[in-house]
């Protein structure tokens, strides 16, 4: 039975869509019929519906799609059920969707990097402070002097083989002798006039002072024994060695730093190796040194043999410091280059070497070790004055401080002064 108006059928209903269509179309496509406005359409048989007014029904105010209170029905524009833009709604930038804010999204991009950076910087901030070896109690050092203006660092390389295998030691060419020495000794004063940079000669003749012992505790009267001042660190470490530069020179050391031989070596491997011009070329059996004169690339095991290296020459220990400080400089170029800073797998790889070969004071931060390599790399670089202790001579095959010029430069370091003082 046919449910449809009369004179429908369903030849009349066409291709339309409704239910139980069998038109291909999908539902969510269906057209509403548009009203016209004019004269009626034919009706197929459907009565004209009246129009009340005034009490007798009412008006609608439908006329032909648009309501007489301005609502568009949209039924007179082929839209889908009113959604603007078709079936798939509105397209891009259309009416029916914002625009992107792009400010929005900078912003937002801006916030999580910087978020980001401050979680990486904090991270390896700890990172770094844990793998420091805070080994050397400088609060066991008697009788010390009074500080003075800035900051002053005892930078210590010694000949440690602790850790370091038969095969390393023969490759390093470091012996296999027991204890431990000081290679190189360095102070590093940092203040408001620059920083100066000056080496103390391990065959520096000395004064041993009364001293308490670093792990007796028991203390040592001085007698007025005259030796060479790596022999201090020899007979009770970091704290009699803190103790003796200070008794002879009456400079407060603030911060003691120590590195050893493998882990020196380490490190100019990690950095991929440091560029050095050699004036001479030079050998020695001792450190393993072969060098020819020109422009090279130092590995570990080549810049070690180098910074040791003091038989081959007339002035040996003096002129082994000059080529300490040298390199020095070189390495702390290369350590501060776009290529390490900028590269997270060579910068970690050399922090990592660094500070695991690191021995300092129990008050040393990783704050004050920044600014300890800083304010090296601009002395070394030009930035400031390096020198060697000044010296005046000989006695029993050590070096003699002059004690005029050691007093002169003792007391510009104290007031933080620019240092005037030449050394050899």
């Amino acid at each position: 039975m046919n449910d449809w108006p009369d004179a429908w059928s369903d030849e009349n209903r066409g291709n339309r869509y409704g239910r139980g269509s069998a038109g291909a179309q999908p539902e969510s496509a269906r057209v509403m019929r548009q009203v016209r406005r004019g004269p009626a359409a034919p009706s197929y048989g459907v009565p004209q519906q009246p129009t009340y007014v005034d009490g007798q029904g009412y008006d609608d105010g439908y006329d032909g799609g648009r309501y007489d209170d301005g609502y568009e029905s949209g039924y007179n524009s082929g839209q889908v059920y009113g959604t603007p833009g078709g079936p798939q709604g509105p397209g891009p930038g259309g009416p029916g969707r914002p625009a992107p804010n792009w400010r929005r999204r900078i912003k937002w991009t801006a916030i999580t990097l910087v978020t980001l950076l401050i979680v990486v910087s904090v991270g390896t901030y700890f990172w770094a402070d844990s793998k420091l070896h805070r080994d050397v109690d400088l609060s066991k050092v008697i009788d010390r002097p009074e500080a003075g203006e800035g900051t002053n660092y005892l930078i210590v390389g010694s000949d440690s083989r602790a850790g370091m295998t038969a095969e390393q030691k023969k490759k390093l060419h470091t012996g296999s002798a027991e204890g431990k020495r000081t290679d190189s000794m360095m102070i590093l004063h940092t203040g408001d006039n620059g920083s100066t940079l000056v080496s103390l000669p391990r065959d520096s003749n000395v004064e041993i002072p009364t001293y308490k012992g670093s792990d007796s505790g028991k203390t040592y009267q001085g007698t007025g024994r005259q030796t060479k001042l790596n022999a201090a660190y020899a007979e009770d470490g970091p704290e009699l060695l803190v103790r003796t530069v200070e008794y002879n020179t009456g400079l407060h050391i603030d911060h003691y730093v120590e590195i050893g031989f493998a882990g020196f070596a380490n490190i100019v491997d990690a950095v991929g190796g440091v560029e050095m011009n050699l004036d001479k070329g030079f050998k020695d059996k001792y450190s393993g040194a072969d060098f020819q004169a020109g422009k090279q690339t130092l590995n570990g095991e080549q810049a070690l043999a180098f910074v040791r290296t003091r038989h081959a020459f007339a002035a040996s220990d003096l002129e082994r410091t000059k080529n300490q400080q040298k390199f020095l400089s070189a390495l702390a170029h290369q350590v501060a280059t776009p290529s390490t800073v900028l590269n997270p797998f060579k910068l970690y790889p050399t922090m990592s070497a660094g500070l695991d070969s690191l021995t300092v004071d129990k008050d040393m931060s990783l704050w004050d070790l920044g600014e300890m390599f800083w304010a090296m790399k601009g002395v070394t670089g030009g930035d400031g004055k390096s020198m060697n202790m000044p010296i005046s001579g000989s006695a029993n095959g050590n070096l003699v401080w002059d004690k005029a010029k050691v007093k002169t430069l003792v007391n510009q370091l104290k007031n933080d002064e620019k240092v005037t003082v030449s050394g050899n």
